[in-house]
């Protein structure tokens, strides 16, 4: 409410968020927030100590029927590590939503899907920031992966078996500086192209924001010059 100007100081938006029925603020690594302020505002009148309750209450009650206070070995998840997050079963299971969560908003001639019996023989060209950049592929509030498990196009097509090229043509998503040759060089000897483009974490994400929904940098021109 303060960055929204609605209030002038983290006082004020305390006493507006708890007379509102706020019991919880978002304010991770920040010294200065504001329910630091809240002692301040009961001290003033600006709330009263039975509000206070009102709104701590379901909190602490929704903590605890989460077990948040349970001792460690009364928590099931407590034993669970990386051998059981990421077991075939679970990954195979991950691979089977994302494959389900697919949008594919047009299919030429039934270009789609890839098999792999019928990329024997076919050159694949993989293009664009996305194509091969781990980094860039996870979005905002995304936890840090292990990289061994993490596929990039250019990798996953690898699997496949077939003879896969890959050019960047940018080296990040806001494509300021673009690699025509690159491209070129790589796309015009291929039977089927791949371009990965988007914009990720670095061009958008939260207090982040774009006025338009175009293609960041040279990336509308690194499509054209595949597509030509």
């Amino acid at each position: 409410m303060l960055g929204h100007h609605y209030t002038r100081t983290f006082l004020e938006t305390a006493v507006a968020s708890v007379n509102a029925g706020c019991n919880l603020e978002l304010s991770y690594g920040m010294r200065n927030n504001v329910f630091m302020h809240i002692p301040q505002a009961l001290a003033m009148g600006n709330i009263t100590l039975q509000m206070l309750r009102d709104r701590v209450r379901p909190l602490f009650y929704t903590r605890m029927r989460l077990g948040e206070f349970d001792p460690p070995a009364m928590n099931p998840y407590s034993s669970l590590d990386l051998s059981v997050v990421q077991s075939p079963e679970h990954r195979n299971l991950s691979l089977e939503a994302a494959v389900k969560s697919f949008v594919l908003l047009k299919n030429v001639r039934g270009t789609l899907p890839l098999r792999a019996r019928d990329l024997s023989g076919q050159r694949l060209a993989v293009v664009g920031p996305f194509a091969d950049n781990p980094r860039v592929l996870f979005g905002d509030y995304a936890p840090v992966p292990e990289p061994q498990y993490i596929y990039t196009p250019r990798r996953g097509l690898q699997t496949l078996g077939a003879n896969v090229s890959f050019a960047a043509g940018c080296s990040e998503p806001r494509c300021q500086w673009y690699s025509q040759a690159e491209l070129v060089r790589v796309v015009e000897t291929a039977d089927v192209v791949l371009v990965c483009l988007g914009t990720g974490v670095d061009v958008e994400t939260e207090a982040k924001d774009r006025s338009d929904l175009n293609l960041p940098g040279h990336q509308l021109e690194l499509l054209q010059d595949a597509v030509q």
